[in-house]
Order: structure tokens, then C-alpha cells, then sequence
């Protein structure tokens, strides 16, 4: 971190005292900013050297003075270097400050959040994604709320924070909103980014989080069987507004598209791909990341039943997608209409995707790795091992079914 750091010492001539003397002024300038402040002495001008920037002569009061301009410009210097050894984008402002011994306020922590909010919204469907945005906020609310309930603050200095703080939040989040484990971690994780934004930016100079772990937990991820995909596929469904949540749900699962990506989808979206056929390209909204997936028949269907529908048509879209509320909502109805008791969900479609639709058939994970848009290939492990379970678990019905087989042979033998 390099600044261009200037000092001036001068005579404000303009505040001469009665009795001739002349105050000396400091002008600190850091790449090019200025701030002046008093010195504290003050001079007969014929007795200063402007270029020399000190008393003329070598009496006792000169040598005195001299000396104590000299500590002035050597303690500058070294607090400037203290702030560089501590990371601190210093100004012109603050070695005033600590030259004056005024102690900066630290900066609080809703402050500072709110600060890294405001900068990550103007990346909004650039670097972050809608609902990227939406949980920073969701956050900040959690954290407000647990700082008047626990602290009795509506804000708390961020030197203060440590690993106690962030226990007792952890604590609060699970037992004020009943979170599971990997919310909370999504919580604390978020908390931690905007902490470590503070220690970037100079605000903080240690890490509350060093001791915390914010570690995820595997979970299960619900998807459907052939047969329970095709079971929705095929049914009978006479409500307009269910049939058309349902052709979104079943693109889903064979595109791998998630929410947030299905309802911005225009037919522009739409590209001929490598082998001349239809494919969806578009940069994910939580990741950028690129993802480009050949359209399936049952896809290439649903697209061409709202080629010309009126409203996706007004509203410049690709299908019909309404709210995520109201599309679970009317997914539960579907789950109901066609005797599937786990809770279907655009998350469950995508999951579909990954695992029934292309893992289950052969297609390599690489391969499914591109079309889903994963930062990571260990992502999509994940998919792969949920397979391998089911493979594991399918095997070990038919184990038990040819032991069966056998024992019914032994004994009638």
C-alpha cells in the first residue's frame, strides 16, 4: 500500500498575535488530500526560514524549537507507517487525528454492513444474484434483531466482536427461529464476508471468526424416479393454472434450470448449438458461471406449447413462471394429484436433472457438471453419490431376493 505522503510546516501569517509571533501550522497531504493543524508554537516571521522550514540561528530557542519541529515530522512519519504495517488506507485526516491525540470512533457493525450492502446491490445481476442480494439483507435484519434482543443495542462497535459474539448469534439463530444446521451456516457465512470486507478495509485488525468453524452438513437431496416423473408428466391435469406450473416444474427436471434462471428465460435464450440442434445458453444468475444444455424432446415440447402463448408473449418470456410462493404452492397440489408424497420443488426438479435424467443414464459427470452451471466439480459429486446410493440400495434388494430364492430352493430340496 503505497502513499504519497507530504509534510509542511509554515507560518499562518494571517493569526498574528499582538506581540508579532506568527502561529506555525502543519499541512499534512497524502496523495494530493490535505488537512492543517496548529502546531502548537508560533514565531517572529524574520526569524523562520520558509525553504528551510524552521528558526534561523543557533540560540538555545532555536535549537529548541528546531528539535521539537523535527519530533512533529518524525512522529507523523511513523504513525503513517504503523497504519501501512496494519493494513489501514490511512488519509491526510487521520494522521491529524492521532497527531492531535483524537481517537477515531471505530466503526459499528450494522454500519458497516449496511456499507457492503449497498455495494453488493449495485452488483445486482452483475457479480450477485437476486436473491444473493436478498439474503445479505435477510441477514442484516437477523443480526439487528439479535443485537436489541441479546445486547440491548441497535448497534455494536465492530472491535468489540470476538468469538463469544459470534457463538451467542449462532445460538439465537437456531433457537429464536428454529434454523437448521446448513441456514445457519449460511447465515454465519455471510457475516463473516462482510467482517472480513471490515478487516480489508481497515476497520478491524483481527478475525473474530479464527476459532469458528462454519462448516455445512451433507444433506439428503430429494429427487424423482423415472416412474414418478413420468407419472407427471402424463397426468391428466384440467386446471389451467396447475397444468402450466406443472410444465415448468417437469422443463426443470429435464433442463437442470433452477428458479432464479427459469423465469428470466426469453426465447433468445434459445441458440443452435454445436450439432445444429436446440440448446439453452445463458450465464447462471447466482454463479455467472456459463451453462449450456441441448433441449430434450419433453423440453422442446413445453417450449413449443407457449411459443404462442399471449402471456409469455407479453411479457417477453420463454414460459410461463410466476412467483416461487405460488409455484410450490400449486407443486404440492400436483404432488397430491399424482401420489407423490415427498415435496416437490423447483430445487427437487433441478436434482431430477442431475441425477435421474442424465447421471442415472450414463452421461458423464463432467458433462452434467457444465450443463448445471457448477463452480465446482465436487458439487457435483454430490449428485453422483446420491446415485451410487441408490444403486447400492437397489442392489441390496435384489441381494436379498436371490438369497430368498435360494433358501426356498434348499428347503424344498
Amino acid at each position: 500500500m503505497k502513499k504519497n505522503l507530504n509534510l509542511l510546516l509554515y507560518l499562518r501569517r494571517a493569526k498574528t498575535k499582538k506581540n508579532g509571533e506568527a502561529p506555525i501550522y502543519l499541512r499534512i497531504t497524502v496523495d494530493g488530500i490535505r488537512s492543517e493543524t496548529p502546531t502548537g508554537r508560533s514565531i517572529i516571521p524574520s526569524k523562520w526560514n520558509a525553504d528551510m522550514q524552521m528558526q534561523i540561528g543557533k540560540s538555545e530557542e532555536a535549537r529548541t524549537l528546531n528539535h521539537f519541529l523535527d519530533s512533529i515530522r518524525q512522529r507523523i512519519s511513523q504513525d503513517a507507517n504503523i497504519l501501512i504495517d496494519q493494513g489501514i488506507d490511512y488519509s491526510a485526516e487521520q494522521l491529524k487525528n492521532r497527531f492531535n491525540g483524537i481517537k477515531e470512533q471505530p466503526k459499528t457493525l450494522v454500519s458497516i454492513f449496511e456499507e457492503n450492502n449497498s455495494l453488493v446491490k449495485q452488483e445486482e445481476n452483475k457479480k450477485y444474484s437476486h436473491s444473493t442480494v436478498r439474503q445479505y439483507n435477510t441477514t442484516l435484519s437477523r443480526l439487528k434483531e439479535f443485537l436489541i434482543k441479546e445486547y440491548g443495542r441497535k448497534d455494536i462497535p465492530v472491535t468489540e466482536l470476538d468469538a463469544i459474539f459470534i457463538r451467542r448469534y449462532e445460538i439465537f439463530l437456531r433457537s429464536v427461529y428454529n434454523t437448521d444446521h446448513n441456514t445457519v451456516m449460511k447465515y454465519l457465512k455471510q457475516l463473516k464476508k462482510v467482517i472480513h470486507f471490515a478487516m480489508g478495509t481497515g476497520y478491524l485488525d483481527r478475525d473474530p471468526f479464527m476459532s469458528h468453524k462454519t462448516a455445512f452438513k451433507d444433506v439428503s437431496r430429494d429427487y424423482l424416479t423415472a416412474d414418478e416423473l413420468d407419472s407427471i408428466r402424463s397426468k391428466e391435469i384440467k386446471i389451467r393454472r396447475v397444468d402450466r406450473v406443472r410444465d415448468v416444474f417437469v422443463f426443470a427436471c429435464y433442463t437442470g434450470i433452477a428458479y432464479g434462471d427459469l423465469k428470466i428465460l426469453t426465447t433468445e435464450s434459445i441458440s443452435r448449438g454445436i450439432d445444429g440442434k436446440d440448446w439453452i445458453i445463458y450465464h447462471r444468475g447466482k454463479t455467472g458461471i456459463r451453462a449450456s444444455i441441448p433441449l430434450l424432446p419433453p423440453a422442446l415440447e413445453i417450449i413449443e406449447k407457449y411459443r404462442t402463448d399471449p402471456e409469455c408473449n407479453a411479457d417477453g418470456k420463454l414460459l410461463p413462471v410466476i412467483s416461487n410462493q405460488k409455484l410450490n404452492s400449486y407443486l404440492s397440489e400436483i404432488a397430491g394429484l399424482c401420489g407423490i408424497e415427498k415435496k416437490l420443488t423447483t430445487h427437487v426438479a433441478r436434482h431430477t436433472f442431475a441425477t435421474t435424467v442424465t447421471l442415472s443414464q450414463g452421461v458423464p459427470i463432467e458433462t452434467v457438471s457444465k450443463m448445471l452451471g457448477h463452480t465446482s466439480l465436487k458439487t457435483t459429486q454430490i449428485y453422483a453419490k446420491v446415485v451410487d446410493r441408490k444403486i447400492a440400495d437397489d442392489m441390496s434388494q435384489l441381494e436379498k431376493k436371490l438369497q430368498k430364492n435360494s433358501d426356498q430352493k434348499v428347503r424344498q430340496a
